[in-house]
């Protein structure tokens, strides 16, 4: 196996999947062994409340934080982005941070729903629900993984301080407003959201540890010597991909 590769796994793949074991246990802890311990026995207390409350004008609002999340419209932003920050930063560097970050999100997402199989509030579902456990909330995790990612390339990019808070204040909104809005469309339990801001909170940060971190080396390569006799060949370290 290549240096490369085994820095990959080592940097990316064990991560990712030490995240994978911590959503699951996680995931566990929500509906098995603590399942009948405070907080998650006031939940659906909360998802009725919010099922309570709602109003047409709400409705509309809910409605338009939920397709920010959809599967379609995180897959078409994320390309799109992506596609723009190559065109104009003329590197790979952060729309592969980004294409990353979303991807291991979903990765992680829906392994975790294949083992942890946990029903919908149990109050009206504003939204056909999908195939997948309601730990965690899919919409929730991609919304991080995407919008938070966008921050962080642009608050690095920013030149002052304010604009960086602005960055972050008004991408961060998105995802958790998708959060507020998955529980008042009866779609997911709060606990579902909060574990969903781990996963995708968690990818960007090991995605920008990995992409994003120009310090990092990836594998060594091979240089011959100049001007030593026999031309012996010595090590050198392969510049950081920019």
């Amino acid at each position: 196996m290549s240096d490369v590769a085994i820095q990959v796994a080592r940097r990316v793949l064990l991560p990712v999947a030490l995240l994978l074991s911590v959503m699951v246990g996680l995931g566990l802890l929500v509906t098995r062994v603590l399942a009948r311990s405070w907080p998650f026995t006031v939940e659906d207390t909360v998802n009725r409340e919010l099922a309570a409350d709602r109003t047409g004008g709400w409705n509309d609002v809910s409605l338009v934080f939920s397709t920010l999340a959809s599967t379609q419209l995180i897959v078409v932003v994320t390309v799109l982005v992506a596609l723009v920050l190559r065109l104009v930063l003329h590197r790979w560097r952060e729309p592969l941070f980004l294409c990353a970050a979303v991807s291991a999100q979903a990765l992680v997402f829906l392994l975790t729903t294949i083992v942890i199989d946990r029903n919908r509030p149990a109050v009206e579902h504003m939204d056909v629900s999908p195939p997948t456990s309601s730990f965690p909330s899919g919409h929730t995790s991609a919304a991080t993984a995407l919008y938070v990612g966008i921050a962080v390339l642009l608050a690095l990019r920013a030149k002052s301080t304010p604009a960086k808070v602005a960055w972050w204040s008004l991408l961060i909104l998105v995802p958790i407003g998708v959060a507020v809005t998955r529980m008042y469309r009866g779609m997911h339990h709060p606990s579902d959201v909060v574990a969903s801001f781990v996963n995708g909170g968690t990818c960007v940060a090991i995605m920008a540890r990995v992409v994003l971190d120009r310090s990092l080396r990836w594998g060594r390569a091979k240089l011959p010597s100049i001007g030593r006799p026999g031309g012996d060949v010595v090590e050198a370290p392969t510049p950081a991909a920019g």
